[in-house]
Parts: C-alpha cells; structure tokens; sequence
C-alpha cells in the first residue's frame, strides 16, 4: 500500500503531488489516463488508468456471425488491421479443420508484412516527434503512403482491410500489383536511412533515451510483455520463427529476430526499426515465391450458413506490435459462444508501474512513447 500526503500552503514542499497525464494528451497515443505521484521532479508511482475507449469488442463478437466478427476485430489496433483479421480467421479455420490454398498462404504472409512494416513507420516518425524532432514524421508518412497505395488497391481500404475471410481471402489480386508492390518496397528501402542518420545519429535523441526506462526481461516474463519491447530487453521469442505459420516456416532463411540486451528505449527503438528492414526482405522473398506460383484458387467455397462445430481452440500470431491471441469458444452455432481477444498492447502497458517509478518527469513521454502501443488495443 501507498501512503499518499497531500498538503497545502506552507508545507507543500514535504508533501507529494498526485499529476493526472491525460486522457487528453498528444503523446498518449489515445485516450489514456497515468495518473503519477510526484516527489519534486521525480516519479513516485504510476498507474495506467484505462476504459474511455471501451466497446466491448468482446461481447459485441458473440452477436456477429463468422463471416462478420472479421470485419469488428480489425479494429481494436488500428495500425495493424490486417494482422488482427489474421487471428480471427486461422482461429475459425483452425475449428473447421479447412486448409487454405497456397496462394492465399503467401498472398497473407506478404499483406501481413507490409502491414507491420506500416505499423512500425508510424511509430519510428511519432516516437522523435514526441520527444521534440518534428522531421522524421514527414518521412514516416511519405513511406508510409507508397505502401498504403498497394495496400488499398488490393483490398479497398487504407486503414481496415476487411480483406481476409474464412478459408482464403475475399478476392484475387490485381494483374501487375506484385510488380507495383516490389517497386514500392524498393523505394521505401532505399530511402530507410534517414532513421538512421537522422534519428539515431542525434546526438539529443540519444541523450533522451540511452539508460532510460530499463526494462529487465524479468519484468517482461512477469507482466507478459511481447514484441519489439520484449526482444529489446533480450527476450528471444517471435511467433513466426518459434511456432511457424501461415508461410514463415518456408523463410526461416529470411527472417531475422531482432534482438538487443540493454533494454532502454534507445534498444526498443533500435528493435523498431531493425525488425522493419527485416519485414521489407520478407516481403521481397514472398514475392519471389508467388511468381512461381501455379494459377490456382485464393479461397475456399463457403456454405450459404457458415457453423464451426462445437469444442475450443486458440489461435495466436505475431502482430506488429506484440503477440495478439483469440480463444475461442463454439457451441456448434453460426455465432462464436465465446471470442477471447489477447491483446499485445494491454499486457505492454502494465510494466509502466514497473518503468516510471524513480524516473523523471521529463523522462516520462520518452518511457511512454517507447512502449509503442494502441489504445484501442488496450481498451479493446
């Protein structure tokens, strides 16, 4: 227990201060709430005040049948909407026993690469801009909009895809798009240094974030910390190499699991933007691998009332931004009895308890902001 004193006048400079962050603020990433107790500059304790988002995914689940629940749990982490669709449907297909053409297999690899790499843009131009460096956005969002061009084309949304389905995915690909996808990763590749240079040679970014916000990874087994955040406190795990699926068993050669010991933010932003040329080379070997591809079918035919038979399975992938899981839960109806989502953001969040105590306030958006993390992933 904490004992809080909270005075006035003349004995304020005995007393600590309790700070709300938020829920309005522009480096929250959303709408969250830390409420920290101060000592002077220092932080005392803190603790993530979450809900304004709520929307009870969840529940709203268990009135959507299979085909519609897609389309509602692409929605929760908004920069990486084509990985949660991912979740749900390996999980339905999981129940019914279907296997997805091959087609489908690396046409869903390469879409979920070029997603977390769009994911992670946002997050290597906004991390400098809240700790003051307004220039690295531009950039962020130039890159980001070469991919988010053959992202829509294919699918016809920018920022929710509602482009899987059950068995496949909703249609072919366009004729040409692979070529116009390979030029726009070569593009954003070649321009990938400026994070390098600008970002990671200031010698001011360095400053904010070397040796701040330690995080050890006993922390991370504790609070069930995943992702870039976890590898940077040299946590070895991802999804994609330890529990293969979709098509990363077949790029073992090409994926590289970015790891770092220190486990500051620097480590974490370094994991960022590592894992990101890393996605770019798997994207290039998923194409490689379509071209020699059979013609053949992107989907499987689904009956007109599509039921998963009764039992329970959990299925979970590695989304940009950590691990996402769904359990769940079928009586034998068109609808899911349960739906559990796992969220990689919720669990992220937790060890600011264990990261801003001791540190100081202005110290706080730079540990804040290194947890990259979705509200709506929180709140779900």
């Amino acid at each position: 227990m904490t004992e809080t004193t909270i005075g006035i006048g003349g004995a304020a400079e005995s007393t600590d201060m309790v700070l709300n962050i938020g829920p309005q603020h522009p480096s929250t990433h959303g709408v969250l709430r830390l409420r920290i107790v101060l000592d002077g500059e220092r932080v005392q304790h803190a603790e993530p005040v979450i809900g304004y988002m709520h929307r009870g995914a969840e529940k709203l689940f268990e009135a959507r049948d299979y085909r519609q629940i897609v389309m509602l749990a692409n929605r929760h982490d908004w920069l990486s909407a084509f990985s949660n669709e991912l979740g749900v449907v390996m999980a339905v297909e999981r129940m019914l026993g279907m296997e997805v053409p091959e087609r489908a297999v690396w046409t869903r690899t390469l879409l979920a690469e070029l997603n977390r790499v769009l994911n992670h843009l946002m997050f290597l131009g906004s991390y400098p801009l809240e700790l003051g460096g307004i220039t690295p956005v531009f950039h962020a969002f130039r890159e980001r909009e070469e991919l988010q061009a053959v992202m829509e084309e294919v699918s016809g949304g920018r920022m929710h895809y509602m482009f899987n389905r059950v068995g496949g995915l909703k249609e072919d690909i366009p004729a040409g798009w692979t070529g116009r996808v390979r030029g726009a990763v070569a593009s954003v590749r070649s321009r990938m240094d400026v994070y390098e240079n600008l970002v990671l040679g200031n010698e001011i970014f360095r400053g904010r974030t070397r040796d701040v916000g330690v995080l050890s990874a006993e922390a991370v087994h504790a609070y069930g910390v995943s992702g870039p955040i976890a590898r940077a406190s040299g946590v070895d795990f991802d999804l994609r190499r330890d529990e293969p699926y979709l098509a990363y068993g077949e790029l073992r050669d090409t994926l590289k699991v970015v790891t770092r010991t220190e486990g500051d933010c620097l480590a974490r932003f370094e994991c960022l933007l590592e894992q990101t040329l890393n996605s770019l080379d798997l994207a290039d070997a998923c194409l490689d691998r379509m071209a020699g591809l059979a013609p053949g079918p992107i989907n499987q035919r689904l009956p007109k009332v599509l039921k998963a038979p009764e039992g329970h399975t959990y299925a979970w992938t590695e989304n940009p931004l950590g691990v996402n899981g769904y359990y769940l839960v079928s009586k034998g109806e068109k609808t899911p009895y349960r739906l559990k989502l796992r969220s990689a953001s919720f669990n992220n969040i937790q060890a600011l308890t264990e990261l801003l105590p001791g540190t100081l306030v202005a110290d706080m958006v730079a540990i804040l902001g290194s947890l990259f993390f979705v509200v709506g992933d929180i709140d779900k």
